[in-house]
């Protein structure tokens, strides 16, 4: 008897029926069945089965990538029609406002069709691109679109197909463009085509040294080096979209303007939170096969000491939910959330991200260090996985290490409260002996949803953090 092909000798699930007719020296005859018409194959010198494998067009959808995110910017794709995927293959990169994310595939089988360009705005649990992938790999549950064509039986004689060989397609220039994130905003921004721009970097990377001289020259910046009057100078006005990142922040911020915000303003001194970070850091020096990091800075101290306090105002770690109508008292209600997922605001090559910290509230100040130490690392290669920006409840900006004192930071729908951190002083201060004497002074900045915290409420909850933060004893003595 002739046996059937196994699965892995194929080397691509394309289907059968193509394979036999490129392989057989004698064309296929079409035969009657008892339901349809089937083609008959010679029986072949290695003894393949003539069995035809039967292919399905599946659409590949864009999954959530984040909370309330709905769209995302494709950044660039590394696939095109033709090409051949493996499971887990990177298809393409797309940005949100959140992060930059590769999706990879979760079939094998051949790209049929593209749904978006580069730069286009992609909507979350729409198509992506269509796979031609086998019948058997369909995941259960996952049913092909009904406007989708199924590719289950050959042509029937009335009308057959001829078998063509085809070259496989040429090389979009707009796929895997060397340039990084930041670089392709810049490119966006100044609406340019980034295929016409040399890169003058490593392996031909554009630089946006590259898109200055090609906004203000048209060439590359080694042809002709860009001056700084070059660039500035003389530039027509020009309008241009919102990239993906500006996109959604435009929407989240336009929807925090219909949230009231109390601010509230106070200094913190940090001299015995510097005492207790350097005993901390001793202690990391002292013993470093114990954890990845050998120092720690003050956050993962404000971050369990911010914790701690929340168990003591629960309301600074809630969410409104408020319906359809936000205006309608009568049906608002209060979250009280028991995790304490504290956000924390950092400035990437990619723009502003706010992943979080989860279940604060039952891990010790080492083991915060060395959650925010794992985001620090994937932060600045651009990888941190969407779970991490998923469900915060408090947020804390840390724009002290940039500059500036006082700020008034802006809520998201989410969240009752946000906290920003001003630029570390050694001013002069009184003593209790009334001597003027050098402290550590860090400025704070907080903003609340004043439909739900008064401003006793956000007052007393930053004094018992700025206790716990001046008095760390006080700190060790809550912790459980």
């Amino acid at each position: 008897g002739i046996s059937r092909v196994p699965r892995h000798l194929l080397a691509r699930k394309s289907s059968l029926a193509t394979t036999l007719l490129h392989t057989s020296s004698k064309p296929a005859r079409w035969t009657r069945s008892s339901s349809y018409n089937t083609p008959s194959f010679p029986a072949l010198r290695n003894g393949f089965h003539s069995s035809v494998a039967a292919q399905v067009i599946k659409p590949f959808l864009l999954a959530d990538i984040g909370e309330g995110i709905t769209e995302c910017e494709v950044v660039q794709w590394f696939v095109e029609p033709g090409a051949d995927v493996l499971e887990f293959d990177k298809i393409c990169e797309v940005q949100s406002d959140k992060a930059s994310v590769e999706i990879t595939s979760r079939y094998s089988g051949v790209i049929k069709k593209l749904h978006y360009q580069a730069n286009d705005m992609a909507r979350v649990g729409q198509p992506l691109v269509d796979i031609d992938v086998d019948e058997g790999d369909a995941v259960e549950g996952d049913k092909p679109s009904p406007s989708e064509p199924v590719l289950a039986t050959p042509p029937t004689p009335e009308s057959p197909q001829p078998v063509t060989s085809s070259a496989p397609p040429s090389k979009d220039a707009s796929i895997l463009s060397l340039a990084t994130p930041a670089v392709r905003r810049v490119v966006k921004e100044n609406a340019i085509d980034i295929t016409q721009i040399r890169g003058s970097g490593k392996n031909g990377r554009v630089l946006k040294e590259d898109v200055f001289a090609f906004v203000a020259n048209g060439i590359a910046p080694e042809t002709v080096a860009p001056t700084i009057s070059s660039v500035t100078n003389g530039q027509p006005d020009k309008t241009v979209s919102l990239t993906g990142h500006q996109k959604a922040m435009f929407k989240s911020m336009t929807k925090s303007l219909s949230i009231p915000h109390f601010g509230y303003k106070d200094q913190f001194e940090l001299d015995a939170a510097a005492n207790y970070r350097k005993v901390i850091t001793k202690y990391l020096s002292q013993h470093p096969d114990r954890f990845s990091f050998t120092k720690i800075s003050y956050m993962p101290i404000f971050i369990k000491s911010l914790s701690v306090a929340l168990t003591h105002y629960p309301i600074l770690n809630a969410c409104l939910l408020t319906g359809e109508d936000p205006t309608d008292a009568s049906k608002v209600q209060i979250k009280y959330r028991g995790s304490h997922n504290i956000g924390l605001a950092m400035d990437t090559p990619q723009g502003l991200i706010v992943p979080n910290i989860k279940n604060v509230q039952n891990k010790s100040i080492l083991e915060v260090a060395e959650d925010l130490h794992r985001l620090v690392e994937l932060g600045r290669k651009n990888a941190i996985p969407p779970p991490d920006f998923k469900d915060g409840t408090i947020t804390l900006s840390n724009v002290g290490t940039i500059g500036g004192t006082y700020a008034s930071p802006v809520l998201v729908t989410s969240e009752v409260a946000i906290c920003a951190l001003g630029k570390t002083q050694t001013l002069p201060r009184y003593n209790e002996e009334g001597q003027v004497v050098p402290k550590m002074i860090m400025p704070v900045s907080w903003s609340a949803d004043h439909r739900v915290v008064d401003g006793a409420t956000i007052a007393r909850f930053a004094n018992l953090w700025k206790l716990y933060i001046e008095h760390p004893e006080l700190l060790a003595s809550e912790l459980r």
